[in-house]
């Protein structure tokens, strides 16, 4: 493992090589670092272009020594649904896999612009239950593109150890929208569980809420102006945040060592009403948060692990 790089990036010809960051890098470069290549002109200059996708071989960064403070648990927890614990909840280890995520997306070898690139499915494995206040090696590596029905995927792989054991892993898959393909695969298949009685009203600011605690402000999630620049009639909630309300709800049904995989079907405008529903599925459950209409935003499955 090589130490950190002073430029902050990795060379793809060598995926084997990881970028080992000391501190995630700050969410306001990280957001102008990830707009610039979509400017035109600008995203054509030297030291802002992208790298070439045919030659790209994966990316890896990691960050050791991360300490889980109770205080920013608690506050994740408390966006999320989840109740206050000397555990952490199971999906949020993703906190510190997310900097690193975006340090891939961000280094001038991965071969895509951050924005719009869309994360479009997770699943998560939590080998056991994580305590407050443990520390973690955490590590993410992307591998080259594979092909999607509607263009390409990439999936980060993100492992977090604690004093050597791997404690938690798992895999986001990012789509970038290209050229049809009906041959390809499309996506994780999961079974259609109707709506349930259970509605959240989400408040119009719930994605500052869970961007102050994430360090996730895309602006897509902030305020209808920003969405609207992007192509939504107003801000939406984040995928993993749909992901964490509906694991919350189930968390009291679930063991330590647990696998939760979900499927980002549409977003969710904000403010907005969703319903949750979930139902026993094998030795797990399926669930699926879904509009007041029926269709569905997000479903998902668990099983022990």
């Amino acid at each position: 493992m090589a130490g950190q790089q002073p430029s902050g990036r990795s060379d793809a010809a060598h995926p084997d090589r990881t970028v080992l960051l000391e501190q995630p890098p700050g969410s306001l470069s990280t957001l102008v670092r990830a707009a610039l290549p979509t400017v035109p002109v600008v995203g054509s200059l030297p030291g802002v272009r992208k790298g070439s996708r045919e030659d790209f071989a994966g990316l890896s960064y990691a960050r050791h020594g991360v300490r889980l403070e109770r205080d920013h648990v608690e506050a994740y927890a408390a966006v999320c649904g989840f109740p206050v614990k000397d555990t952490v909840p199971v999906t949020y280890p993703h906190m510190a896999a997310f900097p690193l995520h975006m340090a891939i997306m961000t280094d001038r070898a991965f071969p895509y612009p951050a924005i719009g690139t869309v994360h479009v499915e997770n699943a998560i494995t939590a080998h056991r239950a994580i305590g407050v206040g443990e520390v973690l090696d955490v590590a993410v590596q992307v591998s080259p593109a594979r092909p999607h029905a509607k263009g390409v995927v990439l999936d980060f792989r993100t492992q977090a150890s604690a004093d050597g054991e791997l404690v938690w892993e798992s895999t986001s898959t990012y789509l970038r929208r290209g050229k049809s393909n009906p041959d390809a695969p499309t996506g994780l298949v999961l079974e259609d569980v109707p709506a349930g009685s259970t509605r959240w009203s989400l408040p119009g600011d719930l994605g500052r809420r869970y961007g102050a605690v994430s360090g996730d402000r895309n602006p897509i999630h902030l305020y209808p102006l920003t969405a609207k620049a992007l192509g939504f009639p107003r801000q939406i909630a984040h995928g993993m945040w749909s992901k964490a309300r509906c694991i919350a709800a189930l968390e009291n049904r679930l063991p330590g060592a647990v696998s939760v995989e979900v499927s980002f079907r549409k977003p969710v405008l904000l403010p907005g009403t969703v319903a949750f529903g979930a139902r026993p599925s094998g030795e797990g459950w399926a669930f699926s948060l879904s509009s007041r209409s029926g269709s569905a935003h997000l479903l998902g499955r668990t099983t022990p692990a």
